[in-house]
């Protein structure tokens, strides 16, 4: 008799088999969310934005923070005194923690008050005085727990106290306090602090009264302070900030300066309570890396949760926050595109955001393809699969991303990226002959075609150092480079090549060739550019010298040699130097070509080393003066001459491509504002719909395998069937 186990063998497999097919089956027909979702499925119906960050930050400290990818954080949990309107173009200031928008009483030299029409050269020094919104308190954390006796409750923490403590929120005791004006004081404080290293204390030093001596006190402090201690900022005062009560604070700045305005909407002037940099002050807690610069504490609308930079970054509403409103007006068009459905409704409208880390810009973009993130730039990778190009070069969205209800925009940002000439060279600087040099060479680096080429059409060729958007920006033949361009049937149209080579020869290099020494021109270009793409647009660099029969030497860098040698003024043409506003003000941009600015002799951002009395003399009028016809008229003039003189062959303005899911809602670019989450909202039933449809596990594989092992195996099940029956009949012996 064969044994019980043969017998079984047989059916064994066939069960295993029809089990699998049957489990594949009844997991295809019934599953209610896509397999490779990242997420957890109790997130699947909640209001939570899926972005995703390429670099952990380094400072959340508001004091210290000035990168892009870490205001993507602070600006959401810090509020200084004002922001920009969501929606309005050009970029518009309004009030976020302030009741209004301050206006400055001038002053004398003896103190006393002046007229708002004071010529800005009369003026000593400029008061603001701001009164914040009354009730708003910080969100939940334990530097503002107090015992029963009134006290901090966590000072003088052990390692002990924090043993199962990861962040702030493991704390068993929370509290809150009500915003003061002296927290704005404070951190105006701390931008001077010794122990924060501020990047903006030199500029602000410039202006804010009495800011760079109350630096040297604060360094000279320190230097008594036993090992272990830290300064205490509330008991150093200084004439450039104080409190006036506890919704009042005033700033005195030297002279004239309007552009403070728009540093009070940066978190550079968010503010800081006192408790909270004691609370972190304490050894215990730096030895596990919670501090300020991991652990924001603010009145906005989110605050950080979660901090897990080599993973993800989680940010949930604020239940202390004060409230605000959705806009009631935007820009032309804005009404239309559905962006004002929302007015005057509570903000914000998202309970929770999750950033999480994706170093490869190929996963990220599949992820956003399966609807894994609700927003995502486009790489160069994929712009062909996202964007076409019309015949009139404007981008469009692809068949297959319009299919899927994605919405494309795009905006210029208020940046601009240029080759360079050192105007301290005895080749390219200097005038005259020089001069006609710089202009040839403008002409002939065709920048339409770089945009076209290596950026996708992902920008706009400038014309002078203002981007669009900004006040004194000319569009149109108003604003066209008359050196470079001709206005020719209602557009510009480059200069043809013979006049660059005219241009050239009138220099004294005809055909590229020195006429006083009969050899060829070389002209030498640094660049910190590297990778593969590098080579390429060297070598159309080279190209657009060959036109005018100039040897371009290209000499690639590091991006800190490169830094170090423009700061020394040790090159004679750069290229990959680049400018984002800190701010909407044409100052902020014609600062790069001041004379006192220079890189080479004053360690300024001015990498040229321009320099012109005319246009230093207007820059110092313009810098002071309010928007209106008289500073236009100053701006006018400035560029006429920069665009003359053409210290930069003017580049290109960047401009930025964004892709939203169709369940995203409240979407427009603000190339400015830094606290944009807030009015975004999402349909998350919609969203779950759109990833269940995108995902769809492909099970035909598996039925097709499991088919081919059947047929497989049945040979055998037939021939062990035969050997069992042939036994069984088979007599005993």
């Amino acid at each position: 008799m064969p044994c019980a186990t043969c017998v079984r063998t047989p059916s064994a497999r066939r069960g295993a088999l029809w089990a699998l097919l049957w489990l594949a089956i009844v997991l295809g027909a019934g599953c209610e969310r896509p397999w490779n979702s990242p997420y957890p499925d109790a997130e699947r119906a909640s209001d939570t934005l899926y972005r995703a960050f390429t670099e952990p930050p380094r400072h959340l400290d508001p004091a210290r923070s000035y990168a892009t990818d870490e205001v993507e954080f602070t600006g959401q949990i810090y509020e200084p005194p004002l922001q920009y309107h969501y929606l309005k173009r050009p970029y518009q200031l309004e009030p976020l923690a302030a009741t209004r928008l301050p206006e400055p009483q001038y002053l004398d030299a003896d103190g006393d008050p002046l007229p708002a029409d004071t010529p800005p050269e009369d003026v000593a020094t400029s008061v603001y005085t701001i009164e914040i919104k009354p009730g708003v308190r910080y969100q939940p954390h334990p530097a503002f727990a107090r015992g029963p006796d009134g006290a901090p409750r966590y000072r003088d923490l052990s390692p002990a106290d924090l043993e199962g403590i990861a962040s702030p929120a493991d704390f068993a005791h929370q509290g809150s306090r009500t915003l003061r004006a002296s927290d704005y004081v404070h951190q105006i404080k701390r931008l001077a602090s010794p122990e924060v290293n501020s990047p903006i204390l030199g500029v602000m030093s410039e202006h804010i009264v009495g800011l760079a001596d109350l630096a040297e006190r604060l360094r000279a402090a320190r230097d008594t302070l036993a090992p272990g201690e830290h300064l205490d900022l509330t008991r150093h005062d200084f004439e450039g900030a104080r409190a006036v009560d506890d919704r009042h604070f005033e700033i005195r700045v030297n002279g004239v300066y309007p552009q403070l305005r728009y540093w009070l909407a940066m978190p550079f002037f968010a503010p800081m309570p006192p408790e909270a940099i004691a609370f972190y002050n304490q050894d215990a807690l730096a030895a596990k890396n919670i501090g300020i610069d991991t652990f924001p504490v603010g009145t906005g609308p989110y605050m950080l949760t979660e901090n897990n930079p080599n993973r993800r970054m989680v940010l949930e509403t604020n239940p202390n926050f004060h409230g605000e409103r959705y806009p009631s007006e935007g820009a032309p068009g804005d009404r239309e595109a559905g962006l004002l459905e929302d007015a005057g409704r509570a903000l914000p409208f998202i309970d929770r955001v999750v950033f999480s880390l994706e170093k490869e810009s190929i996963p990220y973009w599949n992820k956003f393809l399966q609807g894994y993130y609700d927003s995502s730039g486009i790489s160069s990778d994929a712009f062909g699969q996202a964007i076409r190009i019309d015949a009139d070069g404007e981008p469009h969205l692809t068949e297959t991303m319009a299919e899927r209800g994605m919405r494309l925009a795009t905006t210029v940002l208020p940046a601009i990226y240029y080759l360079g000439f050192n105007m301290n060279d005895d080749v390219v600087g200097g005038d005259d002959d020089a001069r006609k040099l710089r202009q040839a060479i403008s002409i002939a680096v065709d920048y339409e075609s770089y945009v076209a080429i290596f950026l996708n059409g992902r920008g706009l060729v400038a014309q002078d150092p203002l981007p669009p958007g900004l006040f004194g920006a000319r569009e149109g033949k108003a604003g066209m480079n008359p050196v470079v361009y001709d206005w020719v049937d209602g557009e510009r149209r480059r200069k043809p090549i013979e006049v660059a080579r005219e241009l050239l020869a009138e220099a004294g290099y005809p055909g590229g060739t020195d006429e006083e020494t009969g050899r060829p021109l070389l002209l030498n270009l640094d660049t910190p550019a590297s990778g593969p793409e590098f080579k390429s647009q060297m070598d159309w660099m080279r190209q657009q010298f060959d036109k005018l029969g100039i040897q371009l030497v290209v000499r690639a860098t590091t991006w800190s040699r490169f830094q170090q040698k423009t700061a020394d003024g040790n090159v004679q043409m750069f290229f990959g130097s680049g400018w984002m506003g800190d701010y909407p003000d044409p100052e902020n941009f014609l600062f790069l070509l001041y004379g006192p600015n220079s890189a080479a002799e004053n360690n300024g951002q001015n990498i040229a080393n321009y320099q012109d009395d005319t246009f230093d003399r207007l820059f110092r009028r313009m810098r002071d003066m309010d928007n209106g016809p008289e500073r236009q008229q100053l701006i006018d003039r400035m560029i006429d001459i920069v665009q003359r003189d053409a210290p930069w062959v003017w580049g290109m303005y960047p401009r930025q491509y964004g892709l939203y899911q169709s369940w995203l809602a409240n979407t427009k670019p603000n190339a400015m504002a830094n606290n944009t989450i807030k009015y975004l909202d999402i349909d998350p039933a919609a969203r779950a719909e759109k990833r269940l449809a995108w995902n769809q596990p492909v099970l035909w594989p598996l039925a097709a395998g499991a088919g081919g092992l059947l047929v497989l195996l049945l040979p055998g099940v037939w021939i062990h069937r035969r050997r069992e029956h042939r036994a069984v009949r088979r007599p005993a012996r």
